[in-house]
C-alpha cells in the first residue's frame, strides 16, 4: 500500500511552497524546508484507534504523520516506543516531587540514540526518490545512525567527524559501513566540507535541517509522548539543545495534533538545553535575538550539544518563546555530578547531554522557573553506555583470606 497526505513543503522563513515528491536541501533563501500535510485529508482516513492498532515497529506506527509513501521504502531496523521512566530516589536531590519528571529513555532505539528517528527518515525518503550516495557531518551519534539505516538500505555512507569525537562512536560509525574520516576542528567545519563536497563527490547533504525529513523522524517524539500520556502533554519538556531538530520537530508535532482536535489545552513550554561551553541559542534568547551567531572555541563534555551554529536558530528560539519557554547553560561539571546522582538513586545510566536535561531542571525549579510539582518530560538522548565512565579500582585476591567485614 503506498499512500501519503504530503501536500507540499515550505520554506521556514519565507512561507515558499515547494513541490512534493522532489528532492531538496535548504530552500531559495537558505533556510530548511517543512513538510506540510492535508491534515483535514489525514483526520479523516486516520483516528487515535488506528494508531493504537497498528503492528509497525516504533514510531512506525506514525506513518499517516509522515512523508513516506511505499511500505516497501520504510526502512526499519526495529525500532521501540521508549520508555517514560519517573525520577523517584533522585527526585528529592533535583528539588522535585517524585513521579513529577519523567526521564523519555530514547538510548533504547537503534543504534543507542534518538538520532534513529530523524536518520531512519531521512534515509527512507533518500531510498524513495532515487538518492544513492549520503554524507553526514557528525559528533558521533548521527553518524552511527545514518550508517546503520543507510547500509540496511544498500545505500554508501560517508561520515566526516570532528578529531575529538568520543573513539567508542567514530569505530561504531565504522563497523556499520560507513566511510568515515576525521576532521581537525568542529563539526561545523565538517559540515562545511560536506556541503562543498555535494557538487564534487555528487553525495547528498544529510546534515542537521539541511534536508527536510530528519524534522519529521524527530516529530515522531511528540507523536509517540502525546499517545504514551493518553493524548496529554505534560506542562514543561526539557530538551538537549544542539542543531535542535528534535525541539522543533516536537513543536510541529503539538500544532498538527492539535490542528486534527487530537489534543486540546495549552501545549508544554519547550525549554532548550546547552552546556555553558557551547550556548549559542541560550545567548540569543537573553538577548531577545532570533538568530545566533557562531559560538567561538566550543566545547563541553556533552559532545552531542556542541553545536557552535545552528541553520535552524529561528525555529528553536521561536518555539521556546511561543511557548512561554526558556533556554538555559548548565556547567560540564554540574552535568557529570547530576549524571551520576541519578545512575547512583534510580538506576539510570544517563548520557551527559541527558544529564544536562535533568541538572537544567534542577536550576529551573530552585530559580522558580518551574514548579516541583509541574509534570515535565527530560529527554535522555543516548545510551550512557557510549561514554566514558569511572575505572574500578576495588579488587580481591582469590588466593588470600578474604576479609569480609569490608562488604558490611
Amino acid at each position: 500500500m503506498s499512500q501519503t497526505f504530503v501536500s507540499h513543503l515550505e520554506c521556514s522563513m519565507t512561507g515558499k511552497r515547494y513541490e512534493a515528491g522532489e528532492i531538496h536541501g535548504l530552500s531559495e533563501a537558505g533556510r530548511p524546508l517543512l513538510v506540510r500535510y492535508d491534515l483535514e485529508a489525514l483526520a479523516r482516513a486516520v483516528d487515535k484507534d488506528t494508531i493504537a492498532a497498528s503492528d509497525a515497529p516504533g514510531f512506525w506506527r506514525y506513518a499517516p504523520f509522515l512523508p513516506v509513501a511505499a511500505e516497501e521504502n520504510r526502512i526499519s531496523l526495529g525500532e521501540v516506543v521508549t520508555p517514560l521512566i519517573p525520577l523517584d530516589r533522585s527526585a528529592p536531590g533535583l528539588g522535585a516531587m517524585p513521579h513529577a519528571a519523567l526521564i523519555k529513555d530514547e538510548g533504547r532505539l537503534p543504534t543507542g540514540s534518538f538520532k534513529a528517528r530523524g536518520l531512519c527518515l531521512a534515509v527512507s525518503m533518500a531510498r524513495e526518490l532515487g538518492i544513492h550516495h549520503l554524507a553526514i557531518p557528525t559528533n558521533g551519534n548521527a553518524g552511527a545512525a545514518m550508517a546503520a539505516y543507510a547500509r540496511r538500505a544498500g545505500q554508501k555512507a560517508t561520515v566526516l567527524c570532528p578529531d575529538d569525537t568520543p573513539e567508542i562512536n567514530i569505530r561504531e560509525i565504522q563497523q556499520q559501513g560507513a566511510d568515515v574520516w576525521v576532521v581537525n576542528g568542529l563539526i561545523n567545519d565538517c559540515g562545511r566540507i560536506v556541503g562543498e563536497g555535494k557538487e564534487a563527490v555528487g553525495w547528498f547533504d544529510v546534515s542537521t535541517l539541511k534536508e527536510p525529513y530528519r524534522i519529521e523522524g524527530k516529530k515522531t517524539m511528540g507523536l509517540e509522548l502525546a499517545e504514551q500520556l493518553g493524548w496529554q502533554l505534560p506542562d514543561v519538556i526539557f530538551y538537549p539543545t544542539g542543531g535542535g531538530t528534535g525541539l522543533i520537530g516536537m513543536w510541529k508535532a503539538f500544532h498538527e495534533l492539535k490542528e486534527i482536535g487530537w489534543i486540546d489545552g495549552p501545549l508544554p513550554r519547550m525549554v532548550a538545553v546547552q552546556a555553558d561551553g557551547c550556548a549559542p541559542i541560550v545567548k540569543a534568547w537573553e538577548a531577545g535575538e532570533e538568530h545566533a551567531p557562531l559560538w567561538e572555541d566550543a566545547h563541553t563534555v556533552a559532545a552531542g550539544i556542541r553545536v557552535p551554529i545552528a541553520v535552524g536558530d529561528f525555529l528553536i528560539i521561536r518555539a521556546v518563546r511561543e511557548s512561554n519557554g526558556f533556554a538555559m547553560a548548565v556547567s560540564d561539571d554540574a552535568i557529570m555530578a547530576t549524571r551520576d546522582h541519578v545512575a547512583r538513586e534510580d538506576g539510570l545510566l544517563l548520557c551527559p547531554e541527558g544529564a544536562a536535561t535533568v541538572e537544567a531542571y534542577s536550576q529551573a525549579i530552585d530559580k522558580g522557573l518551574v514548579k516541583p510539582t509541574d509534570r515535565a518530560v527530560l529527554y535522555n538522548c543516548a545510551t550512557g553506555l557510549k561514554y566514558p565512565m569511572d575505572p574500578v579500582d576495588q579488587e580481591l585476591d582469590k588466593d588470600t583470606p578474604i576479609d569480609f567485614s569490608q562488604f558490611a
